[in-house]
């Protein structure tokens, strides 16, 4: 259980306090050092998904701790960007994003339950998502020039767009079996 690609997610949820705390810090370099973390842990996200693949070391463990920690570390920037920019420009698509990974979470889960996972497996649009995403939250997070807010703004409105969408993707591909009469 405690292969090298499960102890990189692990270290991504150990970072999820640490963040927080340093976002709140009270220091001109706070910003930068979130933003530093978050991208490490963006970072993690691709590497021990890379390494399971690559190692042969995925396990149940690690496939389920994985989408949890990426969830948890995402939702968690997203809260804490919402609480300090005060804006419905961040709130609104932090509430999308936040809602769609609820909905398709359970989603999967159900499409588990019916045998039919695959139906809803993760696809390159998803990843476009994720990609779009994790650059703007650290775009909003460093806030280094207006020229980075406007385009971590872009970059967070382009990835609402495709929570959105691929959300409608996975909901369409499910659609028969969520509505089909069972006795």
């Amino acid at each position: 259980m405690w292969n090298i690609p499960n102890t990189i997610t692990t270290f991504r949820l150990f970072l999820i306090p640490i963040f927080l705390v340093v976002f709140y810090l009270p220091y001109s370099w706070a910003f930068f050092a979130a933003a530093f973390i978050f991208w490490l842990a963006s970072i993690t996200d691709i590497l021990d998904g890379y390494l399971a693949r690559k190692l042969e070391q995925s396990t149940p463990f690690g496939a389920f701790l994985d989408p949890v920690a990426d969830k948890v570390m995402v939702c968690t920037a997203l809260v804490a960007l919402a609480s300090y920019y005060q804006s419905m420009y961040m709130t609104i698509p932090a509430l999308i994003i936040i809602s769609r990974e609820i909905v398709i979470s359970a989603l999967r889960e159900w499409m588990a339950e019916q045998g039919k996972r695959d139906n809803v497996a993760v696809s390159n649009m998803g990843k476009f998502k994720t990609a779009a995403q994790m650059l703007a939250i650290i775009g909003l997070i460093w806030q280094y020039d207006s020229w980075m807010m406007y385009l971590s703004y872009g970059l967070l409105y382009i990835a609402t767009l495709l929570t959105v969408t691929s959300m409608l993707q996975y909901l369409i591909a499910a659609w028969s079996e969520l509505t089909k009469n069972r006795v």
